[in-house]
């Protein structure tokens, strides 16, 4: 059975264990210098950084638990600027991570729908995310789920440059 709850401040252990793996299993492949990946999770998934994300009312955290075991999660960032995104009343889908074993289950798939929900009761009128060039499978999933390529962004991992596809996607009036 698929449950969906509110990440609270106990939650930052799991958050950040879920992160790091996920992430590693998601982009890992794609970072050359595996020294570089460990520098980036350990600065971006460590307990101590989640612990400040979560308490930033501008972060909303989500976890998807499958038969009570937490599999994955959501963080989505309410008015996270970016310029090639034409809106003022938007959220930015930071992450929407599940461990590959659960992929099969269509949890994102969940967890996706659950979270534009959540961003249609905050009345935000777009989400929008950024997605490597070279990861297809994600690639995919946001094109599939109606979100629109609207330019381009790099991400950096510890100096290294990595381009990034922008999605967006718009709301009808709440």
């Amino acid at each position: 059975m698929v449950k969906i709850k509110k990440a609270k401040g106990t939650d930052t252990n799991v958050l950040a264990l879920l992160g790091r793996v996920t992430w590693a299993e998601s982009h890992g492949h794609f970072i050359d210098d595996k020294n570089n990946l460990l520098k980036y999770l350990n600065k971006n998934f460590s307990v101590s950084k989640i612990k400040q994300d979560i308490k930033n009312p501008k972060n909303h955290f989500y976890i998807v638990y499958v038969d009570d075991l937490p599999v994955g999660y959501a963080k989505f960032v309410v008015n996270e600027k970016q310029e090639i995104v034409d809106s003022n009343n938007n959220c930015r889908l930071e992450r929407i991570f599940i461990l590959n074993e659960f992929i099969p289950l269509k949890v994102g798939q969940q967890l996706l729908t659950f979270v534009e929900e959540k961003t249609k009761a905050l009345q935000l009128d777009t989400m929008w995310l950024s997605v490597y060039i070279k990861n297809d499978r994600a690639i995919r999933f946001y094109e599939k789920n109606e979100f629109k390529n609207v330019g381009e962004l790099n991400f950096l991992v510890n100096g290294e440059t990595y381009e990034n596809i922008v999605f967006s996607k718009k709301y009808k009036n709440q």
